[in-house]
């Protein structure tokens, strides 16, 4: 039987796993895939590359740098999260990815990204770490309004949390047929109808499917946190996730609150690690 692993995404929530990542990277618990999605991909890549720790340090890093993430990066370059900074002067100089323990590595990775045109969610299988896998990258963490889309091959795409916010059925689907799934919000979180449809009717009145996402994408998460915890209840999957809100948002320059964040995923995966041990041993004794 084939062991998964579903990262949600969230923005700087995103130290939530890669605390969690960490700690499965010391202890060895390893997986035959991978998925995420926006933050899940970026700060989830390191369990393929087998880099512990390097997410939650170059973020405490850069936090105040203007390069990495600010309002100045936004109106300078139209990404908040400077695209040249974060995915070519951090991943080849500053905090180098290691695109050679990426492609040798074994485990499937894919990254969720939403097609601009349809609207509909793209899974992309990521071999090699190098320039190409990095444009899925970066598409699939482009937060509406506060990034540029990314074109790739003709295509544009935006945030894969718009179409598929934690891609659980997605990998059920290619036959990984028990998942553990990393949560970003509390058990019962549910979403909310996103304010500011009138600003994002009118940047995207040209992607009438990226409007409808996010006119749906409360009433579609919460459907998909249902589903998850309906399988959870099943046995079909684990899920570690956060006790409570995360005290952190999508943005964070504030060091103390990303540590904090970080140690939360850290301890929801110690929490967790006895029943991890025997789901995945079950699993592999099935196989």
């Amino acid at each position: 039987m084939k062991t998964g692993l579903v990262m949600e995404g969230g923005g700087l929530r995103g130290m939530f796993t890669a605390g969690v990542l960490d700690v499965f990277m010391e202890e060895g618990i390893t997986f035959d895939g991978a998925v995420g999605t926006s933050a899940g991909v970026v700060f989830g890549c390191n369990i393929k590359s087998l880099q512990h720790g390097r997410a939650i340090r170059y973020n405490l890093r850069f936090a105040k740098d203007k390069r990495y993430c600010s309002v100045s990066s936004l109106i300078k370059t139209g990404d908040i999260f400077g695209a040249d900074f974060c995915y070519k002067e951090i991943v080849k100089n500053l905090d180098r990815f290691d695109i050679e323990t990426f492609a040798r590595n074994p485990m499937e990775f894919y990254a969720c990204t939403t097609d601009m045109e349809t609207g509909r969610a793209v899974y992309k299988k990521l071999k090699y770490g190098d320039e190409r896998d990095l444009l899925w990258f970066r598409a699939s963490a482009s937060m509406p309004l506060v990034s540029r889309p990314v074109e790739i091959r003709g295509k544009k795409y935006l945030d894969g949390g718009l179409s598929d916010s934690v891609p659980l059925r997605f990998f059920e689907h290619k036959g990984y047929e028990r998942n553990v799934v990393i949560l970003t919000q509390p058990e019962n979180y549910e979403k909310k109808p996103n304010k500011m449809m009138p600003l994002i009717r009118r940047e995207y009145r040209d992607y009438p499917a990226v409007v409808k996402d996010l006119e749906e994408r409360h009433i579609v998460y919460n459907r998909t946190y249902r589903y998850i915890k309906k399988r959870e209840l099943e046995g079909g999957c684990l899920v570690i996730r956060p006790k409570e809100k995360l005290r952190i948002k999508n943005v964070c320059h504030d060091i103390e609150a990303l540590v904090q964040t970080y140690e939360a995923g850290r301890e929801a995966a110690f929490s967790a690690l006895p029943k991890l041990g025997v789901y995945l041993s079950d699993t592999r004794n099935a196989s």
